[in-house]
């Protein structure tokens, strides 16, 4: 393995990074392809670096609405970490959480949902039921619930995540600030739909 080309690679994804966040979708998808390829190449097709660029790849498809061509590089990543890592290691829940927001993107919160359910198990198992990713997924579990206007399973969830969060990071932190933030807007959320009936 050539260190020299995994270095390369690296910078390469890293560049992309900056594209993606910068809104530079056409100069970051090459460098996400060409860094892909290198660790495809390097380390194996079922090296977890792969599954990281294959991740990468399909949020940047999902960021321009190519949700055809993000779900299989979202399967294939999903794919890749199970067999590397096994089905409950951690570092598989970006990928879940990515297909979700695949499925969640357009309207498929029936295939979204079990993936984000699954993302809160393993994390609970991994890192302990008051871990702040633990309340990551809670909230992208009740973002997704409060899309389908289901406020009252939403609530309970992003309820969960704040006290994980002010227990876990003190009550000043800028995560806490956004729990309450989530509970606020599904407030506003309920309240407009209960006006719209």
């Amino acid at each position: 393995m050539a260190v020299s080309e995994i270095m390369l690679a690296a910078r390469l994804n890293d560049q992309a990074e900056i594209f993606k966040e910068e809104g530079r979708y056409a100069e970051a998808e090459p460098l996400y392809r060409q860094a892909l390829a290198i660790c495809a190449k390097t380390r194996g097709l079922e090296h977890p670096s792969v599954a990281l660029g294959l991740t990468d790849l399909a949020e940047l498809y999902s960021l321009q609405g190519r949700y055809a061509e993000a779900e299989p590089l979202c399967r294939r990543a999903l794919a890749t970490w199970r067999k590397a890592l096994g089905p409950d290691h951690p570092d598989i829940v970006q990928s879940l959480n990515s297909l979700a927001n695949v499925y969640r993107a357009q309207g498929r919160y029936a295939d979204a949902e079990p993936l984000y359910k699954r993302a809160v198990a393993v994390f609970e198992k991994a890192l302990g039921p008051d871990h702040p990713s633990v309340a990551s997924a809670l909230d992208n579990l009740a973002s997704a619930y409060k899309e389908e206007a289901r406020y009252a399973d939403a609530e309970p969830l992003y309820k969960r995540a704040l006290a994980i969060r002010e227990k876990g990071l003190g009550p000043d932190h800028a995560d806490v600030a956004k729990s309450r933030k989530n509970l606020d807007d599904l407030d506003s959320a309920r309240k407009e739909s209960s006006r719209s009936s």
